[in-house]
């Protein structure tokens, strides 16, 4: 659960700041006859995204049981690349991301009417769409298959309420946020998230006898930490850490978490460092 509220937190922040930047745009330039189109488009994303997670919740059912895993572990590790794609993209752009945005409305309004329409769904729906994604995929890596539908929404509901309620705050001037320390911490979080969500994909291929070593563990602390304890439920609904662990998913785990995250630091790292004035070089 609180997992899936920070991933509506991470993710909602980032479609309310495109609307709330496309909307004062439109305002501030005098063409609010054009922001039916944008709430048009954000209409339109907002009700593909939970048809996609529909989709992929419904859809494998009927399956054999080696089938639905195949496809699980599959769309696991696809959310996974989308999610680490996606905090090292917005990390980067993060302040240049409304030059861009009202470079695209500028195009769009001189363009035909459903221009500024498909520039609020791409824009929006990107984010949807990932955020349906990873969020199917860390309910599965908690709850299995006989998980409850509802449980990832309910988590992500007041996540992305409060980044409705963000993205107003900062659309009227009343809070000002330093977006890219925003998004380096929250990103930091989903990428030791994101490896939890890879760790339980492999072990789903492992179980579609896709990959081997389903019975080769790297360490079993069962008999330490209690698989039913509250303690390990929340380190399973967080990291989806499982006392018995299998030697590829350590390994997978070890392998994707070590360089993303030194990457990400690093990068972050270079964002905030103050650029040093250029010396002047003494003519010979």
């Amino acid at each position: 659960m609180l997992a899936n509220y920070l991933i509506g937190l991470r993710e909602g922040p980032e479609a309310a700041l495109v609307v709330s930047i496309l909307v004062a745009y439109l305002v501030k330039s005098e063409r609010r006859h054009l922001l039916p189109r944008i709430w048009t488009g954000v209409a339109v994303a907002i009700a593909i995204s939970p048809a996609f997670g529909a989709l992929l919740t419904f859809g494998p059912r009927g399956l054999t049981f080696e089938a639905r895993e195949l496809i699980g572990g599959t769309l696991s590790i696809i959310a996974v690349g989308f999610v680490t794609r996606m905090v090292f993209w917005m990390a980067r752009t993060a302040r240049g991301l409304g030059s861009e945005l009202r470079g695209r409305i500028d195009m769009a309004a001189e363009g035909s009417a459903r221009g500024l329409v498909v520039v609020a769904v791409l824009a929006v729906g990107r984010e949807g769409l990932e955020t349906a994604l990873f969020l199917w995929a860390t309910s599965r890596a908690v709850s299995g298959d006989r998980g409850s539908t509802w449980t990832p929404l309910l988590g992500a509901a007041p996540g992305l309420a409060t980044a409705v309620v963000l993205g107003w705050l900062i659309y009227r001037g009343a809070i000002s946020i330093n977006l890219s320390t925003f998004f380096t911490r929250t990103g930091a979080f989903l990428v030791l998230v994101a490896a939890g969500v890879l760790a339980y994909g492999i072990h789903d291929l492992q179980e579609a006898r896709f990959l081997p070593g389903l019975n080769t563990l790297a360490f079993d602390v069962s008999h330490i930490i209690d698989p039913t304890s509250r303690y390990a439920t929340l380190l399973k609904g967080i990291f989806n850490f499982t006392p018995r662990t299998t030697l590829l998913q350590a390994l997978a785990r070890v392998a994707y978490v070590v360089p993303v995250l030194a990457l990400f630091i690093r990068g972050s790292r270079r964002r905030t460092q103050p650029t040093a004035p250029r010396r002047a070089v003494a003519s010979a």
